[in-house]
């Protein structure tokens, strides 16, 4: 069994051998690992079928294309974002030059979750490299096949002293027990709480991508079918085992049927007969598909359109539970499944404060054909980001920051941001030789 500790401290000494600084090093990196990807394409799609049924045309969209790119947005941008910056500097402080100087923090721990397995573990690990860290890898144990394929990956591309992928099943305390400069968590509230009580034990920085009940907020200007298609068309990725999926939908009283009517339809399109089309994902295991179950059988009273579950195959046909409220227990907890409820609303301004005293989701979608109205609750409400007009879309743009806000998360990454991220900015005033303290 590998020796954590080992590991940390001689990815520290490596480290301090400031390889890593060069920019030259972070793109051959980055390089290298492309080109491992490119190689191990074919195992990453059959693994992640293994894991959870995702087809290989999702698996490109969702996960290996977007890295590819993410991979290629990097090395395009690297020698730009890692230059000083120079920075104004005023007239009281003359004769003097300000700069700010990009440092990669040293070691860090990036943990991925199990959900989007490919994507989640390299899209971090990206921004590390980039910004000159050594990193160590933990991936999902509920993934294990897609799992064991990103560790393959990353222990045959680099050296274990300069980026390592956790082979073992290692719990987190053990994990988290180390010292690092930096940790990256992706996962649930519930375990983001652990690992900022470990982080502030040692102080060190974290970033936490969590999730939360996204709303998708629905007026009476838009196309009814056409926002239902979006609509499920983006709660179907993965089976709604996303952290950017549709939460639940509010919809105006009168639309609320003819909005329900269209997602119905919609899901029968795109889906069929889940237990029999090979490219509709599974529930990644026993106790998630059993809580998914449980959720659909306690909104029964209050009628459930599809939902039909398969407990052989773990697979759950598309839930609209057509109307709901704010006070039910599907609406407690983000869903993370297949499952959509709707709730309707008369009064706006009664909504938009409701809204306001939940908890911060990680994404919010406006639909609307009024400007001024998206702007208002773009303005009104926090969440980490959003669409007008779609869904989960942002989350594909590398000149986006992506990440939470509040219970939903803490920083961001993607393209520059994720290099930020794993960057300390370290301000320096260059005082000319011979002059005078400025201020004396």
């Amino acid at each position: 069994m590998i020796d954590l500790e080992t590991i940390v401290r001689s990815q520290r000494e490596f480290f301090y051998t400031k390889v890593t600084r060069d920019t030259m090093f972070r793109k051959n990196s980055l390089e290298k690992l492309l080109d491992s990807i490119l190689e191990n394409e074919p195992a990453i799609y059959t693994a992640l079928k293994q894991d959870l049924n995702k087809s290989e045309r999702e698996a490109k969209l969702t996960e290996v294309g977007i890295i590819k790119d993410s991979i290629k947005y990097a090395l395009k941008n690297l020698d730009a974002w890692a230059r000083p910056d120079k920075a104004k500097t005023p007239m009281s402080l003359f004769p003097s030059k300000s700069m700010i100087y990009k440092e990669p923090y040293g070691v860090a721990l990036i943990m991925a979750p199990w959900n989007m397995p490919f994507y989640l573990t390299m899209a971090p690990l990206i921004g590390a490299i980039a910004a000159g860290n050594c990193a160590v890898v933990k991936t999902s144990k509920n993934s294990p096949y897609t799992s064991g394929v990103v560790v393959d990956i990353i222990n045959s591309t680099f050296d274990r002293n300069y980026v390592y992928a956790i082979e073992e099943v290692i719990s987190y305390d053990e994990i988290l027990s180390k010292k690092y400069d930096y940790i990256f968590f992706t996962g649930s509230e519930r375990v983001g709480r652990t690992v900022m009580r470990a982080a502030a034990d040692s102080l060190t920085p974290v970033t936490l991508e969590l999730g939360g009940k996204n709303p998708c907020i629905v007026d009476e200007t838009v196309d009814i079918d056409m926002t239902a298609y979006k609509i499920m068309r983006a709660k179907i990725i993965n089976a709604g085992q996303s952290c950017l999926a549709p939460d639940y939908v509010l919809v105006p009283v009168r639309l609320r049927q003819q909005f329900v009517d269209s997602l119905s339809r919609y899901a029968k399109e795109f889906i069929g007969d889940p237990f029999t089309n090979n490219d509709y994902p599974r529930i990644i295991n026993l106790h998630h598909y059993m809580r998914l179950k449980t959720l659909i059988d306690k909104s029964r009273a209050s009628g459930v359109i599809g939902g039909r579950c398969d407990d052989n195959q773990m697979r759950i046909e598309p839930a609209i539970i057509p109307d709901t409220g704010f006070d039910s227990d599907i609406m407690r907890n983000e869903i993370f499944g297949p499952i959509l409820p709707v709730i309707g609303y008369d009064d706006r301004e009664e909504m938009i404060a409701i809204l306001k005293r939940r908890p911060k989701p990680l994404a919010c979608y406006i639909f609307t054909e009024d400007k001024v109205s998206a702007d208002e609750l773009i303005d009104e409400l926090s969440f980490g980001g959003g669409c007008v007009n779609d869904c989960m879309l942002h989350g594909t743009n590398e000149n986006l920051p992506f990440g939470g806000v509040g219970s939903s998360g803490m920083g961001s990454y993607r393209g520059k941001a994720g290099f930020d991220t794993f960057t300390h900015c370290k301000s320096i005033l260059r005082v000319k030789k011979k002059a005078p303290t400025p201020w004396l």
